[in-house]
């Protein structure tokens, strides 16, 4: 018998090595568009969070979660964002619909420093007059202890008028997200306000090596980049260009109620070989409507050329593979992006994969890292986002699950070498 297993093993190890531990963090008022983040200080603390104003802690490094609901008088309306410093704190930013306000009038950002027993009532920044604030993202940087978040703002969200548009602002916090900066716009070319591929979104930013700020979207001229090398003051006169992005970042998953494959931006700040390299990951359907792949380009002169796009699912199947987010490991420079992948059907059942490159996005392993495969429906709404984290080896990914009618939120027991545990 033990002969049989290790013949096994060297036979089929993407079997043996495929499944972690699957953890349900929440079930509850129907999570998604999930976020989650280890504490770099201590690692046994993780915090999640989820649509609308759920969040959920840990204090066993993701084995076990206990779940919250997060208030202030600003409302807590969705598109959920945890990110944290080097001293503990966590911060979360969220939409808003205040009582004296109206909904996405502004971008909240709350803040603990208890790991979640307490929050204050939250700073914000974005408001100005009737336009409404999106799709917000937030980075910490460690040399300077400052924040800084992106986002889009609607002139008038939804709106199809063409005197309406959308465009990417920058604002940063110097003061642990007590106050913040009046707001500099970011994209060259203004979007529509349809929130579709002609509407600029997806500003995800990240930090250099040397504190330098970089931020990328898209919209109708495809993926496009930034950056600020003197803490935000000043930016790029033109947007530089990344990827056409064919299909445009809003498109249509059998299931699915809403999708995109908006690009996610990284930089390794490790001491690795690839120290300095900038990554943006995302999704598209260049290769057919009923092919959606995921997609990364490099950069290792500032962002100021961008490598061919390398394709990090490596399935032969020419099935869908959607809902990317990536995170790098900043301790040892390791990639990791989580998606949606539908490889092992012809239907609609979906797992959870990972792929894993240590290589500085030279080339990547996939991995399925949900232990059973799930059937969306389209009346349940996924959100927009998975999300992951990674802290010296320890690996968390978030994903939103459907079973029997019911969603919910999980992620997965991932420590140290992937597939060689």
């Amino acid at each position: 018998m033990k002969t049989i297993f290790s013949i096994l093993l060297l036979i089929f190890p993407a079997i043996i090595f495929s499944q972690y531990k699957n953890v349900l963090i929440g079930d509850k008022y129907a999570p998604n568009e999930p976020t989650i983040m280890i504490d770099k200080k201590n690692p046994a603390y993780v915090l999640a969070a989820v649509n609308i104003n759920q969040y959920f802690v840990s204090v066993d490094s993701g084995y076990t979660w206990q779940s919250y609901m997060q208030k202030s008088s600003y409302g807590v309306a969705g598109d959920p964002v945890l990110i944290n410093d080097t001293s503990g704190n966590f911060y979360s930013f969220h939409l808003s619909n205040p009582m004296n306000g109206s909904w996405l009038d502004r971008i909240v950002c709350q803040t603990t420093t208890d790991y979640g027993e307490t929050w204050n009532d939250g700073s914000f920044f974005g408001l100005a007059g009737s336009s409404d604030q999106d799709k917000q993202w937030a980075v910490f940087d460690p040399k300077s202890g400052n924040i800084y978040a992106s986002w889009t703002k609607f002139d008038r969200y939804a709106s199809k008028k063409e005197t309406d548009s959308t465009y990417i602002l920058f604002v940063k916090s110097t003061d642990t997200a007590k106050t913040w900066s009046e707001p500099v716009r970011l994209s060259e070319y203004a979007g529509d306000c349809i929130d579709s591929d002609n509407t600029v979104e997806g500003a995800v930013p990240t930090v250099g090596v040397n504190g330098e700020i970089y931020v990328s979207w898209a919209g109708s001229r495809g993926i496009v980049f930034d950056r600020s090398v003197d803490g935000g003051q000043t930016w790029l006169d033109n947007d530089i260009f990344v990827d056409s992005m064919p299909g445009g970042w809003e498109f249509s998953i059998p299931g699915i109620m809403r999708c995109n494959g908006m690009p996610v931006t990284v930089c390794d700040r490790s001491n690795s070989e690839h120290r300095g390299t900038i990554y943006i990951n995302w999704a598209d359907q260049r290769n057919g409507e009923s092919d959606t792949d995921i997609w990364l380009r490099k950069s290792t002169d500032g962002g100021q050329t961008w490598s061919d796009a390398l394709r990090v699912n490596n399935d032969t199947t020419h099935r869908q593979q959607f809902f990317t987010w990536l995170t790098i490991d900043q301790v040892t420079g390791y990639l990791y992006i989580i998606f949606y992948d539908r490889r092992n059907y012809e239907d609609n059942q979906t797992d959870v994969y990972l792929a894993v490159s240590r290589n500085g996005g030279e080339s990547f392993e996939n991995i399925r890292i949900s232990e059973t495969p799930f059937l969306p429906m389209p009346k349940h709404f996924f959100g927009d986002y998975t999300n992951i984290s990674a802290h010296n080896g320890m690996i968390r990914p978030i994903w939103t699950r459907l079973h029997k009618n019911k969603l919910s939120v999980w992620t997965a027991i991932i420590n140290d070498s992937i597939g060689n545990e």
